[in-house]
């Protein structure tokens, strides 16, 4: 078999052996698997006979791309392993049309490098935008900072090229802002995370590039004061706001401990810090005034004064740099290292509604303490979207408890109408999240959707779907 996967892509594109060793594990560490091989395709022909021979012979096949998740969705123990990393041609970027045609294998940071050039921004980021690929960034609909002012990948993608476990080609790269002809496929394969077809080109939605940015550390006497500074500066700038994101001191000390070189962002240690930025683009905004002064930061500036002088917010400290937006910036992205840094722990990716957010911590914390008194929380959060990071590091070993902690979790998001899964996808990790939250009525309908696509059920099997 493995004689005829060399013969669709070539000898020197299938990896065996010790040449496996980096598609064997996941960025996390938490998962380690041996795949039967890894094929690297170069074309969507290739994958197409790939996928063709692969249902012949009913040879599961897992799709990576960076490989950067976090739930364990590239597990592949005895399975072939397709990497679309060769696949990675910008075809077009059109900025009359502020579209970009691309493929799979399409490094994110490369992917802004090529919109940059055009005066134009695609506006997902996160902090793994150096490794994490087009196919791999659509499949789990990933979300990141942005999320507030542009929308998850689902609402930057106007199209796509998938191939479906048969082989067969769909083609669905459409330029179209508004098409009504039938069902909404490409938000089907959007999210899915290859389990109903593999994404081997995209279409994508660009933006004007904010001529200037105005970025604050904000300490707020609660979150809910913190909300009402949001909606002010949305007001104010005609929804400009770009980030909205919250670190509470725990984060801020852990922060500083994993990086000893690293400040704090107020003089004075607070409990509620606030990374807000908001982007403009109009010349009335971006200009400055004979005082030098930048409008859009002068916005800002105005808004946090305000609310200073109201008790509405505690302190501020303004970017005067792009070091020291930077500096900001790297605080936040720095979450997942911190998050991992310590073993065992219990990740949790949750949403609710914005207003329900402290009501959510103030429950679950409650709840965590009757389970296991000396746990420690790790808390960060795109707050202007209502998805928060929840990390626990538990003090208890027993797996009993570890489950029974995010038992609680999904419990309270249920209470709050929030949903166990924001932006990190299901993988293997939230199978059991899925089995005991998700609408009975909507998984039995996602199985009949992978039964009609994946009879065989060769595309990354074992996720999404819980038995």
């Amino acid at each position: 078999m493995l004689d005829r996967f060399e013969a669709i892509v070539g000898k020197a594109n299938v990896a065996t052996g010790k040449d496996m060793e980096r598609w064997s594990h996941d960025w996390t560490g938490m998962y380690d698997w041996t795949p039967l091989a890894v094929l690297r395709p170069g074309s969507t022909a290739e994958v197409a006979a790939i996928l063709r021979l692969a249902n012949e012979t009913e040879t599961p096949v897992v799709p990576v791309s960076g490989n950067t998740g976090l739930t364990g969705g590239t597990r592949a123990q005895g399975a072939i392993m397709l990497s679309l990393d060769r696949m990675n041609r910008i075809r077009e970027v059109r900025a009359a049309a502020r579209i970009a045609i691309v493929e799979a294998g399409v490094i994110l940071a490369n992917l802004h490098a090529a919109a940059d050039q055009e005066g134009l921004i695609f506006p997902l980021t996160f902090g793994a935008r150096g490794s994490a690929m087009v196919g791999g960034f659509l499949s789990t609909n990933a979300g990141g900072s942005n999320v507030l002012r542009y929308g998850n990948t689902r609402d930057l993608c106007l199209g796509l090229e998938v191939v479906l476990p048969t082989g067969e080609v769909m083609d669905l790269m459409s330029e179209l802002h508004k098409d009504n002809s039938g069902y909404n496929l490409r938000h089907l394969m959007i999210g899915a995370e290859g389990s109903l077809g593999i994404i081997t080109a995209a279409v994508l939605k660009l933006a004007p590039k904010p001529r200037a940015y105005a970025t604050a550390m904000v300490a707020a006497p609660s979150l809910d004061q913190a909300l009402v500074l949001l909606n002010k500066l949305q007001e104010v700038t005609g929804g400009g706001v770009e980030a909205f994101e919250y670190m509470p001191r725990a984060f801020i000390e852990g922060h500083m401990a994993r990086y000893p070189a690293a400040k704090p962002p107020f003089e004075t240690m607070q409990d509620i810090n606030i990374l807000v930025e908001v982007g403009a683009t109009a010349p009335r905004d971006c200009t400055p005034g004979p005082d030098g002064r930048v409008p859009v930061s002068s916005y800002l500036e105005e808004v946090l004064e305000e609310m200073f002088e109201q008790g509405a917010i505690l302190d501020a400290v303004v970017a005067q740099s792009d070091s020291q937006r930077a500096e900001m910036w790297q605080r936040r992205e720095a979450a997942a290292e911190i998050a991992m840094a310590h073993r065992p722990l219990v990740n949790n990716d949750i949403a609710v509604p914005l207003d329900k957010v402290s009501v959510f911590l103030d429950r679950v914390r409650g709840r965590l303490t009757a389970l296991d008194a000396g746990a420690k929380e790790l808390i960060v959060s795109h707050l202007g979207d209502g998805n928060v990071h929840y990390t626990v590091w538990p003090a208890s070993q027993d797996p009993v408890v570890h489950d029974a902690i995010m038992e609680a979790v999904e419990d309270v998001v249920l209470e709050l109408g929030g949903s166990f899964s924001a932006e990190h996808g299901i993988g293997t990790s939230k199978l059991p999240s899925m089995a005991r939250r998700k609408n009975k009525v909507a998984l039995a309908t996602m199985r009949a959707i992978k039964q009609a696509l994946d009879p065989k059920g060769i595309l990354n099997p074992g996720k999404v779907l819980p038995d």
